[in-house]
Formats: structure tokens, C-alpha cells, sequence
């Protein structure tokens, strides 16, 4: 575990106190380090009575730091007395002194109390041990502490690698956390991601799916991992009630967790779903979304038997009402149950989640009419461009794990998971000639696309650390498998009943009639794979170097209606990986990976003029350098980064979609994350593509920026506790992102367009019960704009109104 209290001695939580600052600038000065003060309170006298607390699982320093801001109490410590100690959960009505007992249990640490201060020391029969520091892998089930701030944590999951602290890692990686989720009041996993200018959005709130872009590549939402396997996440979107941790891996992952379903490769996004505490949890949040989406949110966690080795977490939300489109509504339903059970050497867990959702009118993908002058202006977000378009979704997912401890010095562990999903929804359609013109005119044939998938996923692997001549070694080595099966059912209504519409003034859609089919299988995928890493430690942990390979196989087939096999392939190939960190300092990481990955081969979309046609699989790789510095509250990262793979894209003339030559994005990307100063938290990202495509069939072109992604893309949010109001936070965010080239020939482009979001949240008590109100307004300004997107086919959607979102949480 990485110690993350600074070094340096300091007082912290006194709200404007400017004699606090100025004497604890000097004690830096005179110390260096010797002593760390934490003195969070006006009270004089310390009081007895049972005070409401509420800390998180984070580091030893930070949770001392919450409980002198809840309590009177004032703490005195060296920095080096709480290295590498963290703390679990407690929360509920407690005397002060039994919550520091609480923190310290397990602990080598002692105190001593006069009125308000409390000194901490280390115990006598302890004191001449030398301090232990665990450097790369975190402790196996455990999740890495909060950073300071507790918007991000301190590291987290990278697949068969395992957990890692974020200055240990040879990549560029951010693991949201659940406080970030909440004081956000994300609704979903887009609502999370969007944080970071790596990470766009390529639909927006209330589409059909959505769908992500990292590094200018796109990452659908099939390809989102649950707890490290994929296959298990909903293709449509997935809820944040269930997230207590979201993993954002920037680049190829293939080597860490495998082929993704639809062969994502811009990057990895991996949800940690919740486990309960050891303190009990029942929280009810209620919610308003504008137009007036009414919900609830309940959230209940208990732990029993010996030593709390049994968990249960239930996660439940409903939410109905009409949606800022035209005549949209929505109706959600989630239930997810997880259990758990821990030991000293076992661990096991089972998750399960079912969600249903019914949207009437849903925002749409429109292309725009080749040899269109100009992009036209975006319609109201309200616009619901086809309208009478409604979608039907339904999911079900269970999966467990085991992981157990044969020595201190190996583990092993096995996983497996299966879900089913289907979908229903009118599929109007405005491709080629009949897409929007330039005074937003387009003519639509309404369609029905059902879909279903049926995903079975499983691992096993260990995990071991030995030593060899000084040098530290942790070797895993993992199998996996996951076999999908996916079917569909689509029928066109007649030309006859195409419409002639209007974007600014959309006309309805003809309601289709018909026999509806349920729909039949067309592809049988299965993904199998073996790894073998080794991550070596040299200068006791100032060097690390990762190396591993992966073998895949992608086998599939394809299948008409009548069930005949149209096509089919088995490929195999090695991806290897390199990685190094070297530390000079303590506090900084320069870093460096190559990887490379097969990727599942893409299937031309339903409305192309190949529709269905399947391609082989084909590779791809990354180069990869940077730097992190951590500056004790804050981490900042720069990176510069290269991907190369194969191109797709559907012909706007002939309607064809084909793989054409190589998109090569090359970028820079600056990041700084955490608390600036105390109650100030800071999210601050940019990045700078060059996106070019290369080696194009006839040179055709050659050399033209890759259609999708933008020139920049800049981040900025803070969150702000302010000091004359107990209770009382505020936060804002600004979102940029540059013009981005529409078509492969570069004739046309997208605006580019800054979005602004505010908010606020007050934490108080109600008859003794936690109370939080928040109150988040997003895209302030009301901006119209087109959002990218070119999954399989360049589209643009119109992004959402400004929004309102209201919640009240309350916890017994």
C-alpha cells in the first residue's frame, strides 16, 4: 500500500485561518517532514456524546483527516506513523474516542488524550520495527484507498495484472470512485467517463446505447467489462446504482483482459460493483430529472456471522416520467443483489443485476447526404427527430467469483458469468441519398430491429511473487473463454411509406404493420484465450518491468435465416506486451508500454449494402511514454501516445461498409487530479490528437484526418466545499471538444462545441439521520450541438438540452 499523506508536516481543516497557514508553512520549513497536525475543529473542549460518523474506506491519514472535521477532536502524528496503513468503513452514532479506536484497530499505533488533542504514537514493544512499504500489487480483495479528494482512487484493476497503484503502472489509467459517482448524481456509466478528455461520448442521454470514444477509438458499450470479464454488461447502457468503483484503462487492453466482444480497442472500461460494508447501510435517495423523471434509489448493505465474513448489498431504482424529448418518456426498473463472503485466505463473491427499460422516443443517429454543402445547424436537444420512435430493452446477468490464498505467496482464482439480453425498437432509417441535406430535409422509411444476445464467460488463472538474485517477481497466469450468441429480426415497411421530414420540424413516422418475428440466431462467437505475465522489481521497486504474452483464438460463424452457415473464420494470433516504471524519486513515474491486439473482425451494419458481411479479425498495436508526478495532493500525468489499426468506414455513394488502409491517432495528453488545497477538488484533463489515415486503397485519401475525432479536446471541473456554510458544496465543469472532420474525405465538419454543467450539494441531519440534497443543472447554456460518431458508419446526434437533476438522500 503507498503511503499518500504528505511527507511534510502540516495543519490541516482549520477554514480560514491564516495564522494556521502561516505557521504551518513554517513548521515545513523548520521540520521538513517531522510532524503532521491535523486540527479540524473550533470546539475547545472535546464532548463525550455520540456524534453521527461517516468515513469512507481510504488511507490511515485521510480518515483521521474526516474524523477531526466530524468530531472536536485534534490529532498530533508523524507522517511516517501512518505509512502504509488503510482503513474500512465506519459509520453510525458513536462516541468520537471509540471511531479513533475503531480507525487504529489491527493497527500498531497508540494514543494518548489531553481535553481535544489526541497523540498518536507508535506502540513501545513495536517501536524499533522498521516501517514496511508494499509497492506494485495491491493486497488481493482489497480496493485500492481514495486519493486525496476521494473523487479518483489511489490505483486500481488492470485484468490478470491485478490490482496497482497508479504510480506503479506502465499505463495512463483513472478509477472513478463511488463518492465522485453520487456528488455527481451520474445515472449512468456515460454520465461517469465524460470526466476525462480522453473519453467522449459519441451518443447522447436517452439514445439507443451508449457509446464511448477513448483515444479517438471507439469503445461500444458491449465492451464494458464487469469486475474484469467481459460479455456481462448491458449493450444498451449500464446503471451507476450498482458501480462502487469505475476503472478507465486508456489504450489496447488485450493483453490484461482479453478480446473484447465488438473488438474495442481504444481502451478498457472495467465497473466494480458493490459490496457491503461492515458498518449497516440503508439509504433512499429520491430523484427528479427535467422534463419530470421521478425516481427512487434504495440502497441497503449489511454484514453478519464471525468477524462480518458474510455481505449482502442491495441496489434497487425505479424511475418514470416524461424525458426532455418531444413526447418522450421513460420507465426504468433495476434490481442488483451481491453477495459476498471473506476469510483471511477465501474469498467469493456473487453478482446479479436485471434491468428493464421502455423509452418513447429516443435521440437518433443521422447521416447527412453525400455532397452536402455544410453540415446544418443542430435542432432543439427537445427535437425527437424520428418521431414515434420507441425502444425496448431487457437485462439479466449473474456471475461470481473465488479467489483463494494457497500461500502468502500464491493465489489462485476462478470466475465465470453468463447474461442474456434483447431489444425492440423502430429502426427508421435516412441513408445515402435520403439522409439530412443542408437545409435539414430528409425523407425516413420506418423499420422494426429486434436483437438479442446470450453471452458465457469464464477465467481461471494464479497469481505468485517469489524472488530470484534480489529481484522481485509476480508471475500470473490466466485462461479464458467467452462464448457469445447473438440474433436478430428485421423488417422494412414498404417504400411506399417513406415520409418526407424535417429536422427543425420532424413529421411521424408511419406506424409499421406486419407480421414480428421473434428473432433467429446469425452469429455463434467464441473468444478464447491463455496469458502469461511477469512483472519484475529491481532498486528495491525503483524499476519495474512488466512483460507477458497472450495467445487468442477468435472462431465464428454466421448464419441466415433459414439457419445455414454464410460464413466463417478461426484465427489465432500472440499479443505481447511491454511495460517499464522507473521511479528516480519517490513521487515520480516515467513510464512506457507497447502493446499489441487481434480484434474480433467487424460486420457490415443491417442497413448497408453488404449488411451482415463478416471480416476476418485483424491487429492492432500502441506506443506509449509519460510521466506521473505525485505532488502529495495532487497527480498530474503527461503521456504521448500512438495506435495504428485497420479502418472501417461505410462508402457514403455506394453504401458499402469495407475495411480501407490504417487510421493512425497519435496524441498528447496532460491530466492533473485531487485536492489542491483543503475542500478544493480538481479534475483537469486535455488532449491533442493527430488522427490521420494511411496506406488507403488507391492512395484515395491518403493523408486525410480520420473522420470522428477531434483536433483537442479539453476537461476542467472543481469541487468546492465552502467554508462559511458547514454542509455546503459546489461544483462546476466545463466540456470542449474541437471540430471534428465528418467524412473520410474531409469535405465535411462538425462545430465544435463547450458544454457547462453546475451544481451543488448540502450534507446535514434530520432527527440524527445523514441528509444530503444535490442540485446539478447540466449544459447550463442550453447548447445545441452534434456529438461524432462513426461506430460503424459516421453519424452525428443531437447532445441533450439543459437538464435538470435534483435528488434527496437520507440515510437510518
Amino acid at each position: 500500500m503507498i503511503d499518500r499523506t504528505p511527507p511534510t508536516a502540516r495543519k490541516t481543516g482549520v477554514k480560514n485561518n491564516s495564522a494556521a497557514a502561516f505557521s504551518t508553512t513554517l513548521s515545513r520549513l523548520a521540520v521538513a517532514g517531522s510532524l503532521a497536525l491535523i486540527s479540524v475543529s473550533p470546539s475547545v473542549y472535546a464532548q463525550q456524546s455520540a456524534v453521527q460518523i461517516n468515513i469512507q474506506q481510504q488511507s490511515l491519514s485521510e480518515a483521521l483527516l474526516q474524523l477531526g472535521q466530524q468530531t472536536p477532536l485534534q490529532f498530533i502524528y508523524t507522517s511516517d506513523l501512518v505509512q502504509g496503513y488503510s482503513v474500512r468503513p465506519i459509520s453510525g452514532q458513536m462516541a468520537p474516542e471509540e471511531a479513533l479506536r475503531r480507525l487504529l484497530a489491527g493497527t500498531e499505533i497508540e494514543y494518548s488524550r489531553e481535553g481535544n488533542t489526541v497523540n498518536l504514537r507508535r506502540s513501545v514493544n513495536t517501536a524499533q520495527l522498521a516501517p514496511v512499504t508494499v509497492t506494485g500489487t495491491i493486497a488481493e480483495g482489497e480496493l485500492p484507498v481514495p486519493y486525496a479528494g476521494g473523487q479518483v482512487a489511489s490505483g486500481g484493476g488492470l485484468g490478470v495484472l491485478g490490482s496497482q497503484d497508479v504510480m506503479d503502472t506502465p499505463f495512463s489509467t483513472t478509477n472513478y470512485t463511488s463518492q465522485m459517482l453520487e456528488d455527481q448524481q451520474a445515472r449512468t456509466l456515460a454520465d461517469v467517463v465524460v470526466n476525462e478528455s480522453s473519453v467522449r461520448m459519441m451518443t447522447s442521454t436517452g439514445s439507443f446505447s451508449e457509446d464511448f470514444q477513448i483515444r479517438g477509438f471507439n469503445v461500444t458499450s458491449g465492451d464494458v467489462g464487469l469486475n474484469g470479464l467481459y460479455g456481462l454488461t448491458s449493450s444498451h447502457r449500464m446503471p451507476a446504482a450498482l458501480m462502487e468503483r469505475v476503472e478507465v484503462l486508456k489504450g489496447p487492453g488485450t493483453l490484461m483482459y482479453g478480446i473484447s466482444p465488438n473488438g474495442s480497442i481504444g481502451g478498457n472500461i472495467n465497473i466494480v460493483t458493490k459490496r457491503a460494508g461492515d458498518e449497516p447501510l440503508t439509504r433512499l435517495t429520491t430523484t427528479y430529472e427535467s422534463k419530470a423523471v421521478l425516481g427512487a434509489h434504495l440502497d441497503m448493505g449489511r454484514r453478519f456471522g464471525t468477524d462480518n465474513q458474510w455481505g449482502i448489498r442491495f441496489n434497487g431504482v425505479y424511475r418514470n416520467g416524461k424525458t426532455s424529448l418531444d413526447n418522450g418518456r421513460q420507465k426504468l426498473g433495476l434490481g442488483a443483489l451481491a453477495l459476498d463472503y471473506r476469510s483471511p485466505t477465501l474469498r467469493w463473491s456473487l453478482d446479479t443485476y436485471a434491468q428493464r427499460e421502455n423509452v418513447d422516443s429516443f435521440r437518433s443517429q443521422n447521416g447527412f447526404r453525400p455532397g452536402v454543402s455544410n453540415i446544418p445547424a443542430p435542432p432543439s436537444g427537445h427535437r425527437a427527430i424520428y418521431s414515434g420512435a420507441d425502444l425496448t430493452s431487457r437485462d439479466a446477468t449473474v456471475a461470481s467469483r473465488l479467489e483463494y490464498d494457497v500461500s502468502d505467496r500464491l493465489m489462485v482464482y476462478g470466475a465465470a458469468g453468463y447474461r442474456y439480453g434483447a431489444s425492440e425498437q423502430d429502426f427508421p432509417s435516412a441513408r445515402t441519398t435520403n439522409a439530412v441535406d443542408a437545409q435539414g430535409n430528409f425523407r425516413a422509411l420506418n423499420a422494426w430491429y429486434d436483437a438479442y444476445s446470450r453471452n458465457k464467460t469464464g477465467e481461471i488463472g494464479a497469481r505468485m511473487n517469489f524472488d530470484t538474485l534480489g529481484v522481485k517477481h509476480v508471475v500470473s497466469l490466466s485462461g479464458s473463454i467467452l462464448k457469445s450468441e447473438a440474433g436478430s429480426f428485421f423488417l422494412s415497411a414498404p417504400v411506399s411509406q417513406t415520409i418526407d421530414s424535417n429536422i427543425y420540424n420532424p413529421v411521424p413516422l408511419i406506424p409499421m404493420t406486419g407480421e414480428r418475428h421473434s428473432p433467429t440466431k446469425a452469429s455463434e462467437t467464441t473468444l478464447s484465450s491463455f496469458s502469461l505475465t511477469d512483472t519484475l522489481s529491481f532498486a528495491d521497486g525503483r524499476i519495474l518491468i512488466t512483460g507477458g504474452l497472450r495467445q487468442q483464438r477468435v472462431k465464428s460463424e454466421n448464419f441466415n435465416a433459414a439457419g445455414g452457415v454464410t460464413s466463417s473464420y478461426d484465427e489465432d494470433a500472440i499479443s505481447p506486451l511491454a511495460g517499464i516504471v522507473v521511479r528516480p524519486f519517490e513521487n515520480v513515474s516515467v513510464y512506457g508500454n507497447f502493446t499489441s491486439g487481434l480484434t474480433r473482425g467487424g460486420t457490415a451494419p443491417v442497413d448497408a449494402a453488404n449488411a451482415g458481411e463478416v471480416f476476418a479479425p485483424y491487429k492492432s498495436k500502441q506506443y506509449e511514454a509519460g510521466v506521473k508526478v505525485d505532488w502529495d495532493r495532487v497527480i498530474t500525468t503527461v503521456s504521448v501516445f500512438q495506435i495504428d489499426r485497420p479502418n472501417s468506414m461505410t462508402d457514403p455513394v455506394s453504401n458499402i461498409y469495407s475495411f480501407d488502409g490504417e487510421q493512425r491517432n497519435r496524441g498528447l495528453e496532460l491530466s492533473a487530479v485531487g485536492e489542491v488545497m483543503s475542500g478544493l477538488r480538481l479534475m483537469a484533463s486535455a488532449t491533442f490528437y493527430d488522427a490521420k489515415l494511411q496506406q488507403t486503397a488507391g492512395s484515395v485519401n491518403q493523408g486525410n484526418k480520420a473522420h470522428g475525432v477531434p483536433k483537442r479536446t479539453f476537461n476542467l471541473g472543481a469541487d468546492w466545499d465552502v467554508p462559511w456554510v458547514q454542509g455546503l458544496s459546489v461544483n462546476a465543469r466545463a466540456i470542449h471538444t474541437a471540430a471534428t472532420p465528418y467524412d473520410a474525405e474531409n469535405t465535411l465538419t462538425l462545430p465544435s462545441w463547450t458544454r457547462y454543467d453546475m451544481g451543488a450539494r448540502y450534507r446535514t441531519k434530520v432527527h440524527g439521520h445523514p441528509v444530503t440534497l444535490r442540485a446539478t443543472v447540466e449544459n447550463v447554456t442550453n447548447e445545441n450541438y452534434w456529438l461524432s460518431s462513426s461506430t460503424l458508419l459516421t453519424v452525428g446526434t443531437v447532445a441533450a438540452p439543459r437538464t435538470v437533476l435534483l435528488s434527496a438522500e437520507i440515510e437510518f
